[in-house]
């Protein structure tokens, strides 16, 4: 018989990649639920402004305290900074970052973040063992 056309593979069949562990399911225990707002752009002018804001304030005062007192006082204040930013507990847990909003002249104002949206507010879920192996890479 002579070859009609025919092929091993049926018209249409698409081969899906997936991952073994839970074939193509993102892992919700590890990363959480996906947020609809990662997505969306910015709804408000101002929403833009404000979120820069305190970035904006720091280099504005750290441009003032080179002009003032020299290269020496924004250096040492951002090695302050740097090391209050690696103070974390572990992953299950929420940081209330005390000692780095001291040093950023915020622990005595009252901003959004503090009555809304706060992340100590959010249910933390997962296993902590599992949580911590991802922080330090071990998966």
């Amino acid at each position: 018989m002579a070859d009609q056309g025919f092929s091993a593979q049926p018209v249409g069949a698409v081969e899906v990649a997936h991952d073994s562990k839970n074939y193509g399911a993102p892992d919700l225990m590890l990363n959480g639920p996906s947020s609809v707002k990662e997505s969306l752009t910015f709804s408000h002018p101002l929403e833009d402004s404000e979120k820069y804001y305190w970035e904006r304030q720091q280099q504005q005062e750290f441009q003032m305290l080179r002009k003032t007192q020299g290269l020496h006082a924004p250096l040492k204040l951002q090695m302050e900074l740097q090391a209050a930013r690696q103070i974390q507990r572990a992953p299950c847990l929420p940081s209330s970052n005390a000692s780095l909003d001291t040093l950023l002249n915020r622990d005595e104002t009252i901003g959004f973040e503090d009555y809304l949206n706060a992340p100590g507010d959010a249910e933390v879920m997962g296993n902590p063992h599992a949580l911590m192996e991802k922080k330090l890479g071990l998966l």
